[in-house]
């Protein structure tokens, strides 16, 4: 698995927007010369990825002098998942294609853990899914994973006994 700078980059830049909206009170717009330089993020990179957040209806632009970008939805309803998915990042924790005749081991078989993997993946989403932007800037995203954490009594409670 493995999440490239494409989905990493835009949640970052998203949620610069979302602070610097909130730490001013306002929903105008946000130069993106501003995010790139506040986040660390080649200005160029950044314009790719907002043509692909703006074709997704995730943002919005506003020209002139007071331009720049601005979210089209509250942060609390901005979820992380659909940023990722609009800049074309895919979130793959098996080997093999869904749907593919060729299994994770180059064949027709599936390896004996892709049934780990695959459920791995669909909790990353229900994850991802679960966060917006405002989780991030009110610092709620941490144990949020722990919610839908199974209990389980301890299986080494005994042992030592």
């Amino acid at each position: 698995m493995k999440l490239t700078t494409k989905g990493r980059y835009a949640v970052s830049a998203l949620a610069d927007i979302a602070a610097t909206g909130a730490a001013t009170g306002s929903d105008g717009p946000v130069a993106l010369s501003d995010v790139a330089l506040r986040q660390g993020i080649s200005l160029s990179y950044l314009e790719q990825l907002f043509a692909k957040l703006r074709r997704a209806g995730l943002v919005e632009s506003v020209r002139g002098v007071a331009g720049g970008y601005a979210l089209t939805a509250p942060a609390s309803e901005t979820r992380v998942a659909d940023i990722i998915a609009a800049v074309d990042e895919e979130i793959r924790t098996t080997a093999c294609a869904t749907g593919s005749a060729i299994g994770c081991q180059g064949t027709s078989a599936r390896c004996l853990t892709h049934d780990l993997w695959d459920e791995l993946g669909r909790q990353i989403e229900v994850f991802l899914n679960a966060v917006t932007l405002e989780d991030i800037i009110e610092r709620r995203v941490a144990g949020m994973a722990a919610v839908n954490a199974p209990i389980r009594e301890n299986s080494f409670a005994g042992a030592a006994e």
